[in-house]
């Protein structure tokens, strides 16, 4: 499977002029039999919207982006109007003229810099879904951060998770500390679950606060396959093969052993003693 990275610095609020460069990057895929693209989170937006996020919702994907689908498989992400009339910020994935997945935030951060909380309304499920490709999971930037997520969809059998994410920079006396943390969470997701964990970072500059990119993916083992520039735009295609699942995932027993009951009933007792 050919995909490729697009880490891409969206215009604040500018939907018209971030669906032609999404465009643009889609189409070159096309002409170059890439099978699936990947942008970050709220590529169509921009990420500090704020108020903005009432003007820039969408209830239908753009038909350009469908249309193009036809051809090739995309994921992006947008700020969507649900049919309760609630806004989410929303990755989706479209196959084959159609929306064939969308997953909604659920772990909206709401410190530091942070403010989703007060704009977005929480995702309330988490599904790893059938693509041409394989069994796929999607998470939103925060939502990795939160192991059950990636359990859950390892779970439900996804082969492969896709992380779109609008991480800011924060340096601390280590450096870029925060690219170890996010490579340490998804190599463990791709070693506990027998999957290829491929992340997504924008970058660019917005309200003063900075972007660090940094894309990469990681092998059912735990390698890293690719990693981008960061600080600035850029885009490489990786391949991913399902023999390395396979391989993984019968050497090792924990991808299938796994005791769901048992992790039930103790999350309930859990819960009962708070």
């Amino acid at each position: 499977m050919n995909i490729f990275l697009a880490q891409m610095k969206p215009i604040l609020g500018d939907t018209e002029k971030n669906l032609k460069k999404i465009v643009e990057v889609v189409e070159k895929e096309i002409q170059k039999n890439t099978e699936i693209v990947i942008f970050p989170e709220l590529s169509l937006t921009g990420y500090l919207l704020e108020e903005m996020v009432y003007d820039v919702a969408i209830e239908r994907v753009p038909q350009i982006l469908l249309e193009l689908s036809k051809k090739i498989s995309i994921i992006f992400g947008a700020v969507e109007l649900g049919e309760d009339l609630y806004h989410y910020n929303t990755a989706f994935y479209l196959e084959d003229g159609e929306v064939k997945h969308k997953h909604r935030k659920i772990y909206l951060p709401t410190y530091g810099l942070f403010d989703e909380g007060r704009y977005f309304k929480e995702g309330d499920r988490i599904r790893a879904f059938d693509t041409k490709f394989g069994r796929v999971g999607m998470l939103i930037c925060e939502d990795i951060f939160h192991q059950s997520n990636p359990y859950v969809l390892g779970q439900d059998g996804a082969q492969m998770v896709f992380v779109i994410a609008s991480s800011p920079t924060r340096l601390t006396d280590k450096g870029l500390e925060i690219e170890k943390i996010w490579e340490n969470i998804c190599r463990t997701t791709s070693i506990s679950n027998g999957c290829y964990t491929v992340v997504v970072n924008r970058v660019g500059v917005e309200d003063g606060v900075n972007f660090w990119g940094g894309s990469f993916a990681i092998s059912p083992s735990g390698d890293t396959i690719e990693k981008l520039e960061q600080f600035e735009e850029d885009g490489k295609n990786i391949q991913i093969d399902k023999k390395e699942i396979v391989k993984v995932r019968f050497a090792s027993g924990s991808c299938k052993n796994e005791k769901i009951d048992l992790v039930l009933n103790e999350l309930k007792r859990i819960k009962k003693s708070r």
